[in-house]
């Protein structure tokens, strides 16, 4: 009897034991689901981007160096570079090249008669460069006619004798032969009727001479422009052309520099006229050729023993031509001639184009004389304590 009940008594503990093993067994794993499921609902309420932002966050990836460079140079900085180009750089070459009102009218007028104009021969542009050159340094081409032989680079090295005071004239443009003319309209042919002088101011020598005045006015020079006409017969021009400046001369004391400006004639034995040309700034523009002269035992020249200051002026008013506007100048020509050079240290004879040449290129040309012959005259400007 006592073992049997000793027997209930073990099975009964066993089964006692046993069973809270399998309860806690069985709660541990509905504890585990409970929890499984509660983790995958909190993760079915967050929003996907808090969750890529918190993989991001622990597993950073560095960024494409192409891309941090794309960021770092915006694409406005092409823009603000472009604007930092002035705005009135082209305004100002256009109204440099700006052909005048008057000249455009003149044209004009041309235009409308020029239905039956007569053919009376052939134009044809030319860029004279290196033509008869005897002498070369830089951007300076002489073409020397004379015995004496010269030392272009020594020369370029020398001062002119200049000292301008702007208070008082400096220069004086005047015309031996007034009357030369031009072409009104730019074609491959002149008319038969074309007049090659005419005492009209606002198409001779007259116009041009104003437009180198003006670019010198502009630039703060008082300079004198004598308009008389000096070929009404042609014979004795450049006798009373030097007494004209001889009274300019004892007038203002302050004059230094004279100039006899005037305009070339170019023929072929078929009756083509050359018109030399030159593109400056893009715009065509009469080329303009310096004479200077020379006295030599033979060449019958006299009274010019300072032939040699004239020259310093010329040929470095010629490099200051070319700097500025690169081929505007035919080489220069040192030749045995005197003119009226030989009545201040800085007197020339300069050639404007030509009669095949129109007025519109021959005042444009004047134009640019004008403005590197101050460019020039600055140099020798006095000092203001003096």
């Amino acid at each position: 009897m006592k073992k049997q009940i000793r027997l209930r008594a073990v099975l009964l503990l066993f089964f006692t034991v046993g069973g809270c093993f399998l309860l806690i067994r069985m709660h541990t794993a509905v504890f585990s689901l409970l929890a499984r499921m509660t983790v995958q609902a909190a993760q079915s309420f967050l929003p996907t981007a808090f969750v890529t932002r918190t993989a991001a966050t622990t597993a950073p990836t560095a960024a494409p160096v192409t891309e941090t460079v794309t960021e770092t140079v915006p694409t406005s900085e092409t823009t603000t570079a472009a604007a930092t180009v002035p705005s009135t750089a082209a305004t100002t070459a256009d109204a440099f090249t700006a052909t005048p009102q008057d000249v455009l009218d003149r044209m004009a007028a041309a235009k409308k008669t020029a239905g039956g104009d007569k053919k009376g021969g052939s134009i044809k542009a030319r860029t004279y460069v290196n033509d008869g050159v005897t002498d070369r340094a830089g951007n300076v081409r002489v073409k020397n006619t004379n015995k004496t032989q010269i030392d272009l680079p020594r020369l370029l090295t020398q001062r002119v004798d200049l000292s301008v005071d702007k208070t008082q004239p400096t220069v004086l443009i005047f015309h031996t032969h007034t009357t030369e003319t031009y072409q009104l309209l730019a074609r491959d042919f002149y008319s038969a009727g074309f007049a090659t002088r005419s005492s009209d101011s606002g198409q001779n020598m007259v116009r041009v001479g104003d437009e180198i005045c003006s670019a010198l006015r502009t630039a703060g020079y008082r300079v004198l422009h004598d308009t008389k006409i000096h070929d009404a017969r042609y014979t004795g021009a450049y006798e009373r052309s030097r007494e004209t400046v001889q009274q300019y001369l004892k007038k203002y004391p302050s004059l230094q520099i004279t100039l006899d400006i005037h305009r070339d004639a170019i023929q072929l034995s078929d009756g083509t006229k050359i018109k030399p040309v030159a593109k400056i700034n893009g715009k065509p523009a009469a080329q303009v050729m310096i004479i200077s002269g020379c006295q030599e035992n033979g060449n019958n020249v006299t009274a010019f023993p300072d032939w040699r200051q004239n020259l310093v002026f010329a040929v470095r008013l010629q490099q200051q031509m070319e700097t500025d506007f690169p081929g505007l100048t035919r080489p220069l020509f040192f030749c045995p001639r005197r003119y009226n050079m030989n009545l201040t240290h800085c007197s020339l004879l300069i050639e404007i184009g030509s009669d095949a040449n129109t007025l519109e290129e021959a005042v444009y040309a004047g134009k640019c004389v004008g403005t590197s012959l101050a460019a020039l005259m600055q140099s020798y400007e006095k000092e203001a304590s003096e």
